[in-house]
């Protein structure tokens, strides 16, 4: 089993990087909230990774947080019908602390948002994990809530927007965050979606 990788960063990309160790280079699939805490490519990284073996691919999967590869090992292996690809957009579309809010809460409207889950999946997923997050979950997420700052958390519910709109995880962070930088931090969840809808049409 690899459990990390340490060597150079070649090339990154919002889902998916090459890093290049003792001259190997490695391919792997990441959620975008590794992509945002990734080093400027060229500089040394080091990741921790998920291997899935199938018959026709051995496909290696990259987080940037023990939190992050935890709440991916846990969906793919606890809950029924939840593979490595909608995994990865529930860590695009949401935040681990969000999400162990929503499991111990049973918010399934939060969940639902993301791209490729609908609202069985997400009473499934609360159905089966509610008991492992327990309470903690929930004073997780809100102290978490709390000290998130304003406009963080404007961009946050714009990206949501265009997640539940249909967008890609990766387009949507990419569409919101170019809107952020041209309105700037006053702008309204509103504002940001309708300019980023108007950018990608």
């Amino acid at each position: 089993m690899i459990t990390f990788l340490h060597g150079k960063l070649v090339e990154s990309l919002p889902t998916q990087i090459t890093v290049d160790v003792n001259g190997v280079g490695y391919e792997l699939l990441i959620p975008l909230s590794s992509f945002d805490k990734l080093p400027p490519p060229g500089e040394t990284v080091r990741i921790l990774t998920h291997l899935v073996v199938r018959e026709d691919a051995h496909l290696l999967y990259g987080f940037m947080t023990t939190p992050e590869r935890d709440m991916f090992r846990l969906l793919i292996n606890s809950v029924s019908g939840i593979g490595p690809k909608t995994a990865l957009n529930i860590l695009s579309g949401i935040s681990v602390t969000v999400f162990r809010g929503a499991v111990a809460n049973g918010d399934t409207k939060i969940l639902s948002q993301v791209s490729g889950v609908g609202k069985k999946t997400a009473e499934r997923i609360i159905i089966e994990l509610k008991d492992r997050l327990g309470k903690g979950g929930a004073l997780e997420a809100s102290s978490a809530h709390r000290a998130l700052s304003e406009s963080d958390q404007k961009v946050n519910d714009a990206v949501l927007a265009l997640i539940a709109l249909g967008f890609k995880p990766a387009e949507a962070h990419d569409a919101v965050r170019a809107a952020h930088a041209v309105l700037g931090p006053q702008a309204g969840v509103q504002e940001l979606v309708r300019a980023s809808l108007k950018k990608g049409a």
